[in-house]
């Protein structure tokens, strides 16, 4: 048992790599995209045949239209930074759901919600730019499957512990400890990575597709207002503080705005 974890885990390490195109990182993902994206669609729309779906509305097509512009943004990037056809598998589609939750989310391959909670933040079509350019960046860069393949390795460490450790009490203990330890010092910081990414590789695509990049910090600050108090601290939490993104936002807005220039695009809206 032990030599089959073992050849396992140096199997996943040597071939679950994939280059992140806007980072040029090497990323842990042992999921590809033929084997997910079909189980992600299938629930996506298992999803919406269980939701209320808004159609025909002003609001609806703004979805849409946003995504149509933010998801032509990224493959003119991709085009012409060297990955033509890394879209090729991906199937956007944009949908709004009633629902007052303040959120919105992204499935791989492309497959978006928005719930009508999170509209009053956004306020203008731009505003919702920055939180589709977020969601969109999330399938760009795969996080879907890096968080399922973190998930993964962490249930083969705990395997591995369980398999190695005979006496009861250490057991026990260690089971304990791995838990919060692998939690909160490796899942919950990676997720947080993951959100950090997604709003900078966002922000660029936002820009590119000739949305105001300086909006986002703005949508931050609301979404702090809104919030208030209520948030964890950042190390409990899956995303950065609103603090942190705020200025995160602040500092990238600029250099969003030149590589736009370098796509002709010099206004926005």
């Amino acid at each position: 048992m032990k030599r089959i974890l073992l050849t396992l885990t140096i199997f996943l390490s040597v071939v679950a790599c994939k280059t992140n195109p806007f980072t040029g990182k090497s990323t842990f993902n042992m999921f590809p995209n033929s084997q997910l994206f079909p189980m992600a669609f299938a629930e996506y729309d298992q999803f919406l045949n269980e939701n209320k779906v808004v159609n025909g509305t002003s609001e609806a097509q703004m979805i849409t239209n946003v995504g149509q512009r933010i998801a032509s943004a990224a493959e003119r990037w991709l085009d012409a930074n060297g990955y033509p056809g890394y879209l090729k598998d991906y199937a956007w589609e944009y949908k709004l759901v009633q629902d007052e939750t303040v959120n919105a989310w992204c499935m791989p391959g492309g497959k978006i919600v928005f719930y009508t909670g999170i509209l009053p933040i956004c306020q203008t079509e731009t505003g919702v730019a920055v939180v589709m350019g977020h969601e969109v960046a999330h399938a760009l860069a795969d996080h879907g499957a890096q968080r399922m393949s973190a998930g993964m390795a962490q249930q083969i460490g705990a395997i591995a512990g369980n398999v190695a450790i005979k006496d009861p009490q250490k057991l026990n203990a260690f089971n304990q400890a791995y838990g919060v330890v692998s939690t909160v010092g490796v899942m919950l910081p990676f997720s947080r990575s993951h959100e950090t990414e997604a709003d900078r590789i966002g922000l660029q695509i936002m820009a590119i597709a000739g949305y105001n990049p300086d909006e986002a910090a703005e949508l931050w600050r609301r979404m702090k207002a809104k919030s208030g108090s209520q948030a964890p601290p950042e190390f409990l939490s899956t995303h950065p503080s609103n603090d942190t993104r705020i200025n995160n936002l602040t500092t990238w807005a600029p250099l969003a705005k030149q590589e736009a220039a370098k796509f002709g695009v010099t206004t926005f809206r």
